[in-house]
């Protein structure tokens, strides 16, 4: 049987004994939300199929139905073997609040679309027969979610995009050790030549860790653990660095008692001082680019790991060093592949759909937040979190400060290794950088703001041209952070002739194109003031057709000019 996504969904902790249960799955749309009272969870059966995981409104899912969908319910059945091991069950993301069942026991809840949780159904299954997992998925855009960048109307427009909702991530099951590694975190130090690890582990066993560099073993610990949270020191023999373009990733081996886990770290500093941004204590400048996470087939979720790959080459292509990943949280995988390329990117998540000024709205948002943050900690790509994009008031009413206090704080309480971005765009209140946005078009305007002569009256033209912006926010009040401008340019450019949406006056000729990204990044790179810029963005999508590339991710323009624009160097 062809699967698709064969691969592991989590090479940084990866056991042999894992099942991928993508592919047909038993489907049943139910718009009036009546599911749960009419008690589908005990049914054996439902209406139709999908293929997972692919959410019902892509073509790949084999549904097509862009309509705003309720609620949706799945039903899988599984043989379970009588082998003795503990049996964990894992969504890698589910959109949005979600009900899973074990032959019609409900035996988790979970709210959020974007970070995956697993189950230990041990108690649930039935050993050697037929067992029958039915998953609830309710949507409908309930008030406060956070939905990024899908549609809040039927139709797709400006920069919103078709909704996804239930499964659309990897499902996979592991037969587990009764005593086992449940999670590891990676704390390099180049300078003490070793990593810390923070492992939590069930039972007492004895553990065994195995750091490798292309096949030769770089530092060994075999130690004795107790039920709970361990701290393990490794140290190592030769320090490679993980870099720009060059990943230099260490391999795990990790033995406790029976289990076994496959992992990797790099190791990397990422910070920001008053005026740069620093990869392992030197300047690097910041040449990245807006990355949605969309794809025409199957919409949030590639239609193979080979499209992942594909979208950073393409990026690489273009000149870019790194990427945001934009109001979304981007799968563990692609993840993987930056780590591997040293392809530098911002972990964000989708935070449209909150209402920053109703603090009731926190805390789901939060609780996701947190969770993100301890799902992606190991991946050295992520230079920086960006729990936030551009919050804005909402029905007359300005964002409670606040709001973005706590997810900063907690942001850095629970990472202290990363600079976090309080917000990215309006408005600032607290961060370890100075980020903003501005789709200025023209080149004088441009130049005045970003060639000022001093930082200072940088500041105040920036002000004066984003009045919307100045009227809670004073740029001077952080002109002492490094600045960072991380929406610019979104150039329309619409080779179809279909009207499509772009920021400002679109140009009429390919060289008036180029000649406006050129003018446009040159003066970036020429400003004494920013430490990097993002340019929006990789590719277009759907409606939105400020893309270097289409969203079948053709490129628009000779890429080599392209590349040789994003890489200038000021004299």
């Amino acid at each position: 049987m062809n699967i698709p996504r064969p691969e592991h969904p989590n090479p940084q902790f990866e056991r042999e004994n894992w099942i991928n249960l993508n592919g047909k799955w038993e489907f049943e749309i139910d718009r009036g939300v009546s599911g749960r009272d009419r008690k589908f969870y005990e049914r054996t059966s439902l209406d139709s199929e999908i293929t997972v995981p692919f959410c019902p409104e892509s073509v790949l899912s084999g549904i097509g139905d862009v309509d705003f969908l309720n609620c949706v319910w799945y039903l899988k059945k599984l043989d379970i073997e009588d082998n003795g091991l503990d049996v964990i069950l894992h969504f890698g993301a589910v959109d949005y609040e979600s009900y899973v069942y074990i032959n019609g026991k409900q035996v988790y809840h979970n709210i959020g679309g974007y970070v995956g949780f697993d189950i230990d159904i041990t108690p649930y299954v039935k050993r050697g027969e037929e067992n029958i997992v039915t998953v609830c998925a309710i949507d409908g855009h309930p008030k406060g979610k956070a939905s990024g960048k899908q549609s809040k109307n039927y139709y797709s427009m400006g920069c919103d995009y078709t909704r996804t909702t239930g499964i659309w991530q990897t499902v996979w099951l592991e037969y587990v050790e009764k005593s086992r590694i449940e999670y590891v975190k990676y704390y390099t130090s180049k300078e003490q030549k070793n990593v810390q690890m923070e492992i939590c582990v069930k039972g007492n066993e004895k553990l065994s860790v195995v750091c490798s560099y292309e096949g030769k073993t770089e530092g060994r610990v075999d130690i004795s653990l107790t039920e709970g949270v361990n701290r393990v020191t490794v140290a190592l023999d030769e320090i490679y660095l993980w870099e720009a373009g060059c990943g230099r990733l260490y391999d795990v081996e990790l033995t406790y008692g029976n289990d076994k886990v496959k992992s990797y770290f790099g190791i990397r500093t990422t910070a920001f001082d008053k005026q740069n941004y620093l990869l392992n204590g030197k300047p690097l400048y910041l040449r990245t680019v807006l990355d949605q996470g969309f794809y025409k087939k199957g919409i949030y979720t590639a239609e193979t790991e080979e499209e992942l790959v594909k979208d950073i080459y393409l990026s690489l292509d273009a000149g870019f060093n790194g990427a945001r990943l934009h109001q979304k949280v981007f799968e563990k995988r692609f993840l993987y592949h930056c780590d591997k390329l040293g392809y530098l990117v911002f972990g964000e998540t989708g935070n449209w759909g909150v209402d920053c000024s109703n603090m009731e709205q926190l805390v789901p948002f939060m609780l996701e937040w947190q969770r993100e943050i301890n799902r992606d900690f190991n991946h050295p790509s992520i230079i920086g979190w960006c729990p936030l994009n551009e919050t804005w008031d909402c029905d007359y009413r300005h964002q409670n400060d606040d709001f973005i206090r706590a997810l900063y704080y907690t942001t850095k309480n629970m990472d202290s290794t990363r600079p976090c971005v309080g917000t990215s765009g309006n408005y600032q209140v607290v961060s370890d950088i100075y980020d903003l946005h501005d789709y200025i078009q023209t080149k004088e305007e441009f130049e005045k703001i970003y060639l000022a002569p001093t930082k200072d009256e940088m500041c105040e033209e920036y002000d004066k041209a984003h009045e919307w912006v100045a009227r809670y926010q004073k740029s001077k009040d952080f002109k002492d952070m490094a600045l960072y401008l991380s929406e610019y340019g979104g150039i329309r450019w619409d080779i179809d002739g279909v009207g499509g949406w772009g920021y400002g006056d679109g140009p009429k000729t390919e060289e008036e194109f180029l000649a406006r990204y050129e003018y446009l990044t040159k003066a970036l790179v020429d400003s004494p003031y920013i430490c990097g810029f993002c340019y929006t963005q990789l590719y277009d999508v759907e409606q939105e057709v400020n893309g270097l590339y289409t969203y079948e991710r053709v490129p628009k323009f000779d890429m080599k000019k392209i590349k040789a624009i994003t890489q200038y160097e000021k004299a």
